[in-house]
């Protein structure tokens, strides 16, 4: 049965369901340069509802040694769009997989979510160093 369902899948859904975050070299491990990701397609569902929540992921880093493919983290943040996740898990759950793939210098992943209710939630998640700094 699964086969079969597998045979069924478009080609971006497998893609999807095969989705692993691929980790480069940094070319330029020596400078301190930001790398900043804006991704406004991001869905996951309410755990409570099952109703689809949209949002605008954004992702902020220095990197050190290591750096993220851009597709591969399309295709992983693609993964939550039927997975059941509060606006804090899922954001929490991007910044921590980044973290522990990248260990950047510095990471920060907000999770900008679209109004549903008439309440709009945006989930700030960053390294210390950035938050010494705006205190």
């Amino acid at each position: 049965m699964e086969e079969m369902l597998h045979f069924l899948m478009k080609y971006g859904e497998k893609a999807i369901k095969k989705a692993v975050l691929e980790i480069w070299d940094n070319p330029r491990s020596r400078h301190d340069y930001e790398i900043n990701i804006s991704f406004p397609e991001f869905t996951c569902l309410c755990p409570r509802s099952g109703y689809p929540d949209f949002a605008t992921i954004k992702i902020n880093y220095i990197p050190d040694k290591k750096i993220v493919e851009l597709k591969s983290l399309k295709l992983y943040l693609n993964s939550f769009r039927n997975v059941y996740l509060s606006h804090e898990e899922v954001t929490n759950k991007i910044y921590s997989e980044l973290e522990k793939r990248l260990k950047p210098r510095f990471l920060e992943v907000t999770g900008d979510f679209n109004p549903r209710g008439n309440v709009k939630t945006v989930v700030r998640v960053c390294s210390d160093l950035k938050l010494r700094a705006k205190s």
